[in-house]
């Protein structure tokens, strides 16, 4: 059996998510020009690339409707969450079900969250190194290899938490997690708002997304700005490899905050 936490516990964890939330409110004034380098890279960026950017991001509105190619493999996060038991306790404890892994002690959870954050960050850096060589025609093949991999992340991030990405209802959540990672001040408060009462409402639609395409297109050109540099080739290395790793790192930042808080409210709730 999987020792709970007590309710002060939860509230004290609780307490730290809170604290983090109103920190995102605090967002220096350059994010807000995100959108400028990328009005640049689209005029001379070649029209077969952008294109191929286009067919990309199409990829993730089928994964909204069925998960597409970029569904995690459940067995590999059940066998990683399983590892994660054995440092709670003095043996390991195998998790059969996504389920199952919803009553695991939310120390287990976290620490399988920040194993995966901390791994997909290194292969966002190795990513990005590798497509800023080339500087601005690698960068359009950039775009939706890191926009796939912040979705593989967050997946992974809420089969930690006992949520199954396999469900439509979390596949636009974490459209949601996404849209947070990359939105400024009123964006993530709106977002926010709309999450704290995710469970409560039910399943929401796509149309609710306003528009997944107007997401994974704000997700884009607000980080564009930072994409500026990686525009010149070899040089580009460097600044691919810092910038990726920042974004994989927010991203998952965002997921593990979001999907902890839905698991200790859920958990208070079964308390109560």
């Amino acid at each position: 059996m999987h020792p709970t936490e007590t309710k002060d516990e939860l509230l004290m964890r609780l307490n730290e998510i809170d604290k983090w939330e109103q920190e995102q409110k605090d967002i220096f004034f350059w994010e807000k020009l995100g959108r400028l380098p990328f009005a640049l890279l689209d005029k001379v960026t070649p029209r077969f690339l952008q294109d191929r950017i286009g067919q990309l991001i199409d990829e993730i509105g089928s994964y909204i409707q069925t998960g597409g190619k970029y569904l995690v493999s459940e067995k590999g996060m059940l066998e990683h969450l399983s590892k994660h038991t054995a440092e709670e306790k003095n043996f390991r404890q195998d998790v059969p079900s996504i389920r199952e892994a919803a009553h695991l002690p939310l120390a287990v959870m976290d620490r399988a969250a920040d194993s995966l954050a901390e791994s997909r960050s290194a292969l966002a850096t190795v990513q990005g190194a590798t497509t800023g060589f080339g500087g601005i025609f690698t960068l359009a093949i950039d775009i939706p290899a890191l926009l796939g991999l912040s979705l593989k992340v967050l997946q992974e991030i809420a089969v930690c938490y006992g949520y199954d990405p396999n469900d439509k209802k979390e596949r636009i959540f974490i459209i949601n997690c996404l849209q947070f990672s990359s939105s400024d001040i009123v964006g993530k408060k709106a977002i926010l708002e709309k999450l704290s009462a995710y469970d409560a409402e039910g399943r929401q639609s796509v149309s609710q997304l306003q528009g997944w395409r107007e997401v994974v297109t704000t997700y884009r050109d607000n980080f564009g700005w930072k994409k500026l540099f990686q525009m010149i080739p070899i040089a580009g290395m460097l600044f691919g490899a810092y910038f990726n790793r920042g974004t994989i790192r927010d991203v998952a930042e965002a997921g593990k905050m979001l999907y902890r808080k839905r698991r200790i409210l859920e958990k208070l709730n079964d308390a109560a």
